[in-house]
């Protein structure tokens, strides 16, 4: 499923650096439309933007059209989730979170 929040950003292998420059915090959520567990993300993924718009943005990113995304950061199972403070790469997180779970992701790593 592509992002359906105006608050999630369609990223790229071509955008996703200076999209992660560009701003604060960035939460990058690689996902494939085979994999029902990132599907059953997308309704929390697009809550938590809502939510923290203006705090925090989130890329959605498609691993079936971007390989070197996955490849850059290591990443080998999906859904993964890569949290981004100043451009830095600060946790990597596989596998299904609960609404909770994430919140308190985003609050450690970007100190809301």
């Amino acid at each position: 499923m592509a992002a359906n929040s105006k608050s999630v950003t369609t990223v790229g292998d071509t955008d996703h650096d200076d999209f992660v420059k560009d701003n604060e915090n960035v939460v990058l959520d690689l996902w494939a439309t085979w994999c029902s567990p990132c599907n059953q993300m997308d309704p929390i993924v697009e809550e938590l933007a809502d939510r923290y718009e203006g705090e925090v943005k989130f890329g959605k990113v498609n691993i079936e059209k971007n390989n070197q995304i996955p490849s850059k950061y290591g990443v080998q199972s999906l859904p993964s989730f890569l949290f981004f403070k100043n451009g830095e790469l600060v946790e990597k997180k596989r596998g299904v979170l609960k609404l909770e779970e994430f919140e308190e992701k985003l609050e450690k790593n970007f100190d809301l």
